[in-house]
């Protein structure tokens, strides 16, 4: 398998201090600073600064930032825009003051200055380079906050990636291709069996099925018994994905509620035992409601690792995602993002974790180390088609990730899986309500 070309472009080693604002007993600042950090193409990202009091340099090696970039992004940012002859860059936007409104009064926000990296050759050569590491002045001399040093580090490293696409619906056990650029090679092939579980399959150890009984039936009820086996190009199944907690309705709404989620067990074959599967990972799913207007809903996911390739042993929170119900969206494996997002909803939160989050991401990294893997996948009642990136340096072999293909189906039926069980609307009564 040949990956693609990505860079990961990290900014960290934050750290802002005033020179010359440090020779007075007058404090600099009395709210904490942030910065806004810009790529054009990208969505912005927001981070503290810390205040560095003493002058020696920034100690903190912590990734603030990070951008993930292919071949296609880097011919767009090397290339001039249509009404002006420069090339992007790279923005770091320092603020004082916190944005937003409080009991209707909007808050005051003062930028201090701004850092810009011009976009060059050396972002497309593919080599580990540090653009940038070091202090540089940012205030304009003769204002209030003048004089101010900003530390940070900028560095670009390869991270190649392989691309997988389902050719067709999960549900339709479709072909899985490797894209190398208009190439598409045979990798896997997918089967998903809905509601039954042959006796003989190696799988009724852990699937639940509902037997006999209508599927029609039984999914007005709830929903199990799905399975989706990842097969070799010999036919081996090398990973499987089935639920295990079926996907039922809440007491009092027609959902499935984050009190007791659906739960699907990712397993790969047992190297000491044959014909015999080792979990390797459980995937939650359910969906919530968030009003306010229109009522948008989404789609959770919390997917865990066992640490020790059993179910009942230590396992490790390794993403917690919400996608949109109607749109899909994007689930990752990714311990900056996951970390980063954490930390933001805790600061938001005045350092309690958000409700969405389990909250503590911390022990991840010297575990999964940056992006792991992402998922695109539609939302209900669109043809799904998912597409797998996988950085290669967690792919030894190609069960590896074959693995990751039986998450993503899982991700992808997911969806599915957490529409809502809506009955037949009665016509009748409908009438007499007028």
């Amino acid at each position: 398998m040949d990956p693609q070309a990505f860079i990961r472009l990290s900014i960290g080693s934050l750290g802002i201090r005033f020179p010359e604002a440090s020779k007075s007993s007058t404090p600099v600042l009395s709210s904490p600073c942030a910065c806004e950090i810009r790529l054009r193409g990208f969505p912005v990202q927001t981070t503290q600064i810390p205040f560095i009091s003493s002058p020696i340099n920034n100690n903190s090696h912590a990734v603030a930032s990070t951008f993930y970039l292919e071949e296609s992004d880097l011919k767009v940012l090397s290339s001039p825009r249509c009404f002006y002859n420069t090339r992007a860059f790279l923005e770091v936007a320092v603020f004082t003051g916190r944005r937003g409104t409080h009991c209707g009064v909007g808050t005051k926000r003062r930028q201090i200055g701004v850092f810009k990296l011009n976009v060059g050759p050396e972002w497309g050569e593919g080599k580990p380079v540090i653009l940038f590491n070091g202090w540089v002045g940012i205030g304009k001399n003769g204002q209030e906050l003048g004089g101010a040093e900003l530390h940070l580090k900028v560095k670009l490293d390869p991270d190649p990636r392989y691309v997988f696409q389902f050719e067709d619906e999960t549900k339709l056990s479709p072909q899985i291709v490797q894209l190398q650029g208009n190439v598409k090679q045979p990798i896997f092939s997918c089967k998903f069996i809905r509601d039954r579980v042959s006796q003989v399959d190696p799988l009724s150890t852990f699937a639940s099925s509902s037997g006999d009984g209508s599927h029609q039936d039984t999914e007005r009820r709830e929903r199990k018994g799905w399975n989706v086996k990842i097969h070799d190009l010999s036919g081996s199944a090398v990973a499987a994905a089935f639920i295990t907690t079926p996907f039922v309705p809440s007491t009092g709404c027609d959902w499935v509620a984050r009190s007791n989620p659906g739960a699907w067990l990712i397993v790969r074959p047992d190297p000491y035992q044959h014909d015999s599967w080792q979990p390797w990972g459980k995937l939650e799913a359910w969906r919530e409601r968030r009003g306010g207007g229109i009522i948008r809903d989404s789609v959770n996911f919390r997917f865990h690792v066992f640490s020790d390739g059993q179910e009942g042993g230590k396992n490790l929170l390794i993403s917690e995602i919400s996608l949109g119900a109607e749109k899909g969206g994007e689930f990752f494996i990714d311990t900056d993002r996951q970390i980063r997002a954490t930390a933001e909803a805790a600061a938001a939160a005045a350092a309690v974790p958000s409700p969405q989050s389990s909250g503590d991401f911390t022990e991840l990294s010297p575990v999964a180390g940056g992006f792991v893997m992402s998922c695109r996948v539609c939302g209900e009642g669109k043809s799904s088609k998912p597409t797998v990136q996988l950085a290669m340096r967690h792919v030894t072999c190609v069960e590896d990730a074959a693995i990751f293909m039986a998450l993503a189906a899982a991700v992808d039926l997911s969806i599915e899986a957490c529409r809502p069980f809506r009955r037949k609307i009665r016509v009748s009564s409908s009438r007499n309500s007028w």
